[in-house]
């Protein structure tokens, strides 16, 4: 009996030590079964902030954007006020250009006034001379600048500048050199406009030395040189 009181009791320790050994295998894998779960947390937590990351580049690029195209349209709007304000070049054919005798009684010289009006869609700019060549029998004089600079004028949609085209009147009883007509090529353009002459018939004989035709400025009609 006693034989079989120690083979009893040798299985009993062995069998608590086996439980013991599969509790504390268990309890290990239990304490070690939610370190897997701290990577997979991980993995999505770094997923997360890549995300947020690409969010906050996609933001910052936005913002970028915007700002440029504010700029832009800063920068634009500028320059449509500017050529608001200036208008552009005026063109000889957005131009009304006629000529008219304003020579007043008793002056030295003859005027004639030289009218652009503006036919076009908008405003416009004339610069300070014009050109002007007066046709003769003897050939075509080209009128010298009188030399005043009141700088640029904004010719306003459907109105009207003048400038004075001064001459030498013939007084001397002779015949003169005839004149037949009027050349006009606005401010800054190559394209000209042939007009009738409409001052006095002839110009004075001149010893050669020079052109004896003046013209004024934009808005100079009437005015000497």
């Amino acid at each position: 009996m006693r034989v079989h009181k120690l083979t009893f009791a040798a299985m009993a320790v062995a069998a608590g030590l086996t439980l013991t050994a599969c509790q504390n295998g268990e309890d290990g894998a239990a304490a070690q079964g939610p370190a897997p779960a701290a990577p997979a947390a991980s993995t999505p937590s770094s997923g997360g902030g890549s995300s947020a990351g690409s969010a906050n580049q996609g933001s910052g690029k936005g913002s970028a954007g915007t700002s440029s195209n504010g700029k832009g349209t800063a920068a634009g709007t500028g320059t449509g006020s500017g050529d608001s304000a200036k208008g552009g070049k005026c063109r000889t054919d957005d131009l009304e250009i006629t000529a008219s005798d304003s020579t007043v009684g008793g002056d030295a010289e003859g005027t004639v006034a030289v009218q652009l009006k503006n036919r076009g869609s908008g405003d416009c700019t004339l610069s300070e001379y014009a050109g002007v060549d007066v046709k003769t029998s003897a050939g075509s004089l080209s009128a010298k600048r009188t030399g005043e600079h009141p700088g640029p004028a904004v010719l306003k949609k459907g109105t009207s500048v003048y400038f004075g085209v001064n001459y030498p009147l013939n007084t001397s009883g002779g015949s003169g050199v005839r004149i037949t007509g009027l050349v006009v090529t606005p401010p800054d353009e190559t394209k000209s406009v042939s007009l009738a002459w409409p001052g006095a018939a002839t110009l004075p004989v001149t010893d050669g030395s020079g052109s004896p035709i003046k013209v004024g400025p934009i808005g100079s009609a009437g005015q000497g040189g």
